[in-house]
C-alpha cells in the first residue's frame, strides 16, 4: 500500500446536533470521561491494485450488511435533523468590490477566501438566484431582471427548491440536489439517474448553459477558492438485496453477503457524465483514484470533483474518491479539513454501535494551488464537533471543540483541543477540558486568539477561552443565562451576538432569543441586551447563511418561521427593533445589501427595502 500524495478534500452538510444532556456541573479542567483508547494514527493510503480495492470494499460491506441490507442500524444512515442543523457559515460583512461596483454583502461564510454555496449570490453589479427551475439575473441599480435561463424544462413542476450557487466573474455554477433535472441516463444504469447535477451558466451576455455534469450519489457540499470549485459527493454501494419473508434473519444476512461477494468494483465506483460544446462524455472513477484510511475501509465513498470556473467549462471534474465517510468540512483559503467519526474497523450489523464514546478523525489538505487538494496530515480528538464552527485554524494550529459522552449517554463534557502538524500527523499540543459537564456544545466561535463555547442543558454557560498559548489553552470567564445560542457572531467593540432560544428553568424552549454580549474583558463576559420573540425561531439557528449583519450601521436581519424578516439595530448596549419585511405568502429565505438597499429573497420574488425604516422600495415577482 502506498501513502497518498495527492487527494481531494471532502466537505459535508451532516454534523451532529447535540441536543440533550444529563446533570449540570460547573466548568473545570478534568480528565475526559472513560471510553475506548484513541484509535491508531490516521492517514490515507492508496490501493496497490483494483483487486485490493475490491477486496477491501467487499470486506467492509460484508461485515456491515444485515438481514435488511445496510439499514436500519447502519451508522452512516443520513439523519435529516442533523443535516438541517449542520450547515455552518460565517462572517457576512459589507464589502467593496473592484471597479465601479457598489458595496455589497457577501455570503455569510465561515472563513474569508473559502466561499460557500448559497441560494443567492451578488457581486454588486448583479444579483443571481434560482427559483422554480429558472436562473434569473437582476440589476440592483435599475431593479430590473436583465436575463434568465430555464434550467428545469418540462420538469419544472417537480423542481426542488434545494439548489445553491457559486459565482465567479461571469460564470455561475448551479448545484442541483434534486433527482429531477437529468442530462440523460448513465450507461449501464437504466433508471438510476438520481445523482446531483451541476450546471455552468455563462452570464457575460444573455444567460446560457455552457456545461453540465452529473454523477451517481448525493451532493454533500462545495467550496470555491479563487476560481477553483471543489464539489463533494457521497455515494453508497449499488447492490440489490433480495428479500424472502420466510427466511430467518441469519439466512437473509447470508444471502446479502453472497450478493456482495459477487459484486464488482462497478457497484462502488460512481459513474459520471459531462457535456461541453454539445458533446457528451462519460466516465467512471478509476480504482487508481481511490484511497482509504490506513486503519479501515468504509462502505460509502466520498468523491471530490475539481472545476476551474475561469476556463468556462466543467470537464470531467478530476474525480478522486475516498472509502470513508464524513460529517463536516472546515476550510480556509489554503487548507481544507475533513472531519468524521473515527472507525476502528468495519461495523458489524449484529453488534451494538456506541457513538457516545467515539473519536473524530481529522484530515488536513493543502488547497493553496489549483487542481486536486494535496493530503498533508491527519489526527484525532475524542468526542464530536457540533459543526464546522467547532474547527478553526490559527497561526499554524487547529483548534477543535468537541463534546464527549460516555457509553449510554449518562455523562458528558466538552473540551477544546489544540493540534499542531508534525510531519504527516496532527498531534495534540494543548487541551482544556471540563466544559459543561452533563451538557453539550450548541455553538462555538473562534476569533483569533480567543474562543467562545456555549453549552446547554437547562442553562446556557457562555465560556470565554484564552488560546494565546497553544500549549496551555484556558477558560478565562463564564456567564450563565437561561436559554442557549445556536450561532455566535462577532460585533465591533468587543461584543458578540448570540442567536438561539430562550428557555425556562427546565430547559424548555420559549422562543427566539438574540443576546448581545460584552466580551471585551474575557474574565467577565456579560449580557448587555436581549431581544425575545415568544414561540418563534429563526433559520439562522440551523443555517447561518441566513444571517445578515452590517457592522457600519448595526443592521441585523433575521428570517423568522412566520415567513418574514425581522430587522433590528445593534448599537452600544442595545438591540432595537426596526420593523418586519414580508413577502405575502412567500417564505423569506435570504437578505443582502447592495449599495445601501436591502434585498430580500423568497420563492415568490425579490423585495427592495430601505433598511433604516423598513419601507418598501420595489418588488420583482419570480412566479408566473
Amino acid at each position: 500500500m502506498r501513502p497518498v500524495t495527492a487527494v481531494a478534500g471532502v466537505s459535508g452538510l451532516l454534523a451532529l446536533a447535540l441536543l440533550s444532556g444529563s446533570s449540570i456541573a460547573p466548568a473545570a479542567s478534568a480528565p475526559n470521561p472513560p471510553g475506548p483508547p484513541p484509535p491508531a494514527a490516521f492517514r490515507l493510503i492508496s490501493y496497490d491494485s483494483c483487486a485490493e480495492a475490491l477486496a477491501g470494499l467487499r470486506g467492509a460491506a460484508t461485515a456491515a450488511v444485515g438481514p435488511w441490507g445496510f439499514g436500519p442500524g447502519w451508522r452512516r444512515t443520513v439523519d435529516l435533523r442533523r443535516a438541517m442543523l449542520a450547515q455552518g457559515t460565517a462572517v457576512a460583512g459589507l464589502e467593496n468590490a473592484t471597479g465601479a461596483a457598489p458595496a455589497y454583502s457577501a455570503t455569510n461564510n465561515h472563513e474569508p477566501g473559502a466561499d460557500e454555496p448559497d441560494l443567492v449570490k451578488t457581486d454588486g453589479r448583479r444579483i443571481v438566484t434560482v427559483a422554480g427551475g429558472v436562473l434569473r439575473v437582476v440589476d440592483p441599480a435599475t431593479r430590473r431582471e436583465t436575463g434568465r435561463v430555464d434550467l428545469a424544462g418540462a420538469d419544472r413542476d417537480r423542481w426542488w427548491p434545494d439548489n445553491d450557487l457559486l459565482l465567479h466573474g461571469d460564470r455561475a455554477l448551479v448545484l442541483v440536489r434534486s433527482p429531477v433535472l437529468r442530462v440523460g441516463h448513465l450507461p449501464g444504469r437504466p433508471g438510476d439517474d438520481n445523482g446531483p447535477q451541476l450546471l455552468l451558466v455563462d452570464l457575460a451576455g444573455p444567460p446560457r448553459i455552457v456545461g453540465t455534469y452529473r454523477i451517481e450519489g448525493g451532493l454533500l457540499d462545495a467550496r470555491l477558492t479563487g476560481s477553483t470549485a471543489r464539489v463533494v459527493v457521497r455515494s453508497e454501494p449499488r447492490l440489490s438485496f433480495p428479500y424472502d419473508e420466510r427466511a430467518t434473519d441469519a439466512e437473509r444476512a447470508a444471502t446479502n453477503r453472497a450478493v456482495i461477494a459477487k459484486a464488482g468494483l462497478d457497484a462502488w465506483l460512481p459513474r459520471y457524465e459531462w457535456t461541453a460544446d454539445g458533446v457528451r462524455h462519460v466516465g467512471r472513477v478509476g480504482c487508481d483514484q481511490l484511497s482509504r484510511p490506513a486503519t479501515s475501509t468504509g462502505i460509502a465513498l466520498l468523491t471530490v470533483l475539481t472545476f476551474d470556473l475561469a476556463t468556462g467549462r466543467l470537464g470531467d471534474g478530476e474525480p478522486v474518491s475516498i472509502a470513508s465517510d464524513a460529517e463536516l468540512v472546515y476550510g480556509t483559503s489554503d487548507s481544507l479539513y475533513l472531519a468524521g467519526e473515527a472507525s476502528p474497523g468495519p461495523h458489524r450489523w449484529d453488534r451494538p454501535w456506541r457513538p457516545e464514546a467515539g473519536w473524530t478523525e481529522i484530515y488536513q489538505f493543502d488547497i493553496g494551488g489549483p487542481g486536486r487538494p494535496r493530503y498533508v496530515a491527519a489526527g484525532s480528538v475524542p468526542g464530536r464537533p457540533v459543526n464546522q464552527y467547532a474547527l478553526s485554524e490559527w497561526q499554524g494550529h487547529l483548534r477543535v471543540a468537541t463534546t464527549r459522552e460516555t457509553a449510554g449517554g449518562t455523562t458528558s463534557e466538552s473540551s477544546v483541543h489544540v493540534l499542531a502538524r508534525q510531519g504527516d500527523r496532527l498531534t495534540q499540543k494543548g487541551v482544556v477540558t471540563g466544559l459543561g459537564r452533563g451538557e453539550q456544545i450548541y455553538s462555538v466561535r473562534f476569533l483569533g486568539e480567543t474562543g467562545y463555547v456555549v453549552t446547554f442543558r437547562q442553562t446556557d454557560p457562555l465560556y470565554a477561552l484564552d488560546l494565546t498559548d497553544p500549549a496551555a489553552p484556558r477558560v478565562t470567564g463564564e456567564l450563565k443565562i437561561t436559554g442557549w445560542s445556536s450561532y455566535l457572531h462577532p460585533v465591533p467593540g468587543g461584543r458578540l451576538l448570540g442567536v438561539g432560544q430562550e428557555a425556562d428553568g427546565r430547559g424548555r424552549a420559549l422562543g427566539l432569543q438574540v443576546s448581545l454580549f460584552d466580551v471585551h474583558d474575557p474574565a467577565r463576559p456579560a449580557r448587555l441586551a436581549r431581544y425575545h420573540v415568544p414561540e418563534s425561531m429563526s433559520t439562522v439557528e440551523f443555517d447561518p447563511h441566513a444571517f445578515l449583519f452590517e457592522s457600519a450601521t448595526g443592521l441585523l436581519a433575521l428570517p423568522l418561521d412566520s415567513g418574514a424578516i425581522r430587522l433590528l439595530t445593534v448599537g452600544g448596549g442595545s438591540i432595537t427593533e426596526v420593523g418586519t419585511v414580508g413577502h405575502g405568502n412567500g417564505q423569506v429565505l435570504r437578505s443582502l445589501l447592495v449599495d445601501g438597499e436591502l434585498w430580500t429573497v423568497s420563492e415568490a420574488g425579490l423585495r427592495v427595502t430601505d433598511p433604516a425604516t423598513g419601507r418598501r422600495l420595489g418588488w420583482l415577482p419570480l412566479r408566473g
